[in-house]
């Protein structure tokens, strides 16, 4: 006990500011730590604000703060980054319009980047993949089998057909026939044939009797039979052999013949070579026609 008379003892001052500096340095730090609280709440929607933010808990805010302070440096420091990186997160991103939120792209740019779509996208697994591939193999099969089947070289025949007439003619030292033959070009293309160098030599045992020569033959239409005609003339000056012919006690003059004919065709933008030969009977002293003596050409 005190006694009565003596004054009351009073706290020095250096003490009390001490305390004063101590409590608003508290509050202070309380007040930040609030503030960054707020800032990380709104820019990540986490929503309500803790309890220890609140004006009234100071004495709560002042134990949380003396335990703020008693933390690492280091754990401090990855709150500061991490509340950081939220706010810069939050502020230049924006959620993915194609990702159903599960992913951010910077903000203003959303035009210009290409949408991420997931491994599991039913866009990623088309439906009836088999069946448009075997159509698709199917349908390029079916066209090249087709180009193949009209576009592929088939063979041009020559064959002949008969003689069709024979005109002979008797001069003092020879014998001249002109013989009509007949023949077939037959085109199994499904493009027009073009004939052009039709040669054909008679040869009567090994002697050469006639030869003619026709550049320009004729043209053939797809899958069709051409019957062409030309004459070959046919000069015996052998005198063994024109006074066969001539001899009119004899009922029949057979003069017999070998013609050996070469022609090219053109088709499907290639050439080819045609080659045939064939033997032929005809009557050098009698036929359909009368016997003439050859004119004497014109002075």
């Amino acid at each position: 006990m005190w006694p009565k008379n003596h004054p009351p003892v009073s706290t020095p001052p250096n003490i009390t500011r001490a305390e004063d500096t101590a409590d608003s340095q508290q509050r202070e730090r309380a007040r930040r730590r609030c503030s960054r609280t707020k800032r990380a709440a709104q820019g990540t929607g986490m929503g309500a604000v803790p309890s220890t933010c609140d004006g009234s808990t100071g004495r709560a805010g002042s134990q949380h703060s003396e335990e703020d302070d008693r933390q690492p440096i280091n754990e401090k420091d990855d709150n500061k980054k991490g509340g950081s990186s939220r706010r810069h997160s939050s502020g230049e991103t924006v959620d993915c319009p194609t990702c159903q939120g599960t992913g951010r792209i910077p903000r203003g740019q959303e035009s210009k980047l290409v949408a991420v779509i997931p491994c599991t996208d039913q866009r990623l697994k088309p439906r009836h993949t088999k069946l448009y591939v075997a159509v698709s193999v199917g349908v390029c099969l079916l066209v090249s089998s087709l180009v193949l089947f009209f576009l592929f070289p088939r063979s041009v025949l020559l064959s002949p057909v008969a003689v069709k007439s024979s005109f002979v003619y008797f001069t003092e030292k020879d014998v001249q026939i002109n013989i009509t033959n007949v023949l077939n070009i037959t085109n199994n293309n499904f493009a027009v044939v073009q004939a052009y160098n039709l040669t054909v030599q008679a040869l009567n045992f090994d002697t050469v009797v006639g030869n003619v020569a026709i550049k320009n033959v004729t043209s053939v239409k797809p899958l069709s039979v051409k019957v062409y005609s030309f004459v070959i003339p046919i000069k015996l000056t052998d005198p063994g052999m024109s006074n066969y012919c001539k001899k009119a006690s004899l009922p029949v003059h057979i003069l017999y013949l070998h013609l050996q004919m070469s022609m090219t065709v053109y088709y499907l933008a290639h050439y080819e070579q045609l080659s045939l030969e064939t033997y032929e009977y005809i009557d050098c002293g009698a036929n359909s026609t009368i016997p003439h003596s050859v004119q004497p050409p014109p002075p």
